[in-house]
């Protein structure tokens, strides 16, 4: 796994075999982010990010390279967040980053807090795959009884999906890119 840009851009990390995560690719992580440039100016605006089925952490940490003030990573193998936090620790950006062990569904039912840039890498087979557009806008968080949306107004979220999943139908949905095998379908709250 290595960083493609920003102020961690070339650092390596080896991931172990024994994982079961599918890191999103280096072509089609840099690809991803070529785009987002039109949509999140990231040094600039400084977004809190969430990076849903966090996995290796490769967006995580890709994220806070270019300029993320902060990004709440949510994994549900402790495998994996023991990986995340080792990079973080050789990085010294431990502050920088909220890792939470929890199902990301039922993170999404009941999240607390509002984010600018909402990233998915779900696996390919979960059956609930198509209904994460709908748990990310829908979703509801009640803090100090006001009810808040998980993703702020003009909020940008990217789903990673296989070729099989079509959202161009979905009333947020606004782009859609494909590399390889790697589809990412891009949503804004208006």
């Amino acid at each position: 796994m290595r960083v493609v840009a920003g102020k961690y851009r070339g650092r390596h990390f080896d991931v172990p075999h024994t994982f079961k995560a599918r890191p999103t690719t280096d072509f089609a992580k840099e690809n991803l982010f070529n785009v987002l440039r039109s949509y999140i100016d990231f040094e600039e605006d400084a977004p809190y990010a969430l990076d849903l089925f966090a996995g290796t952490g490769s967006i995580t940490l890709e994220l806070l390279s270019r300029g993320c003030s902060h990004v709440t990573a949510v994994e549900l193998d402790s495998q994996h967040i023991s990986f995340i936090r080792q990079f973080l620790k050789a990085l010294k950006a431990e502050d920088d980053v909220t890792i939470l062990r929890a199902d990301v569904l039922r993170f999404l039912r009941k999240a607390a807090g509002s984010f600018d840039f909402i990233f998915a890498d779900p696996p390919y087979a979960l059956p609930e795959l198509e209904q994460l557009p709908d748990l990310v806008f829908n979703g509801q968080c009640t803090t100090d009884d006001v009810r808040c949306s998980i993703l702020k107004e003009g909020g940008l979220f990217v789903l990673e999906h296989g070729k099989a999943q079509d959202f161009s139908g979905h009333p947020c949905f606004v782009d859609h890119r494909a590399y390889g095998s790697v589809n990412f379908s891009f949503f804004r709250r208006s």
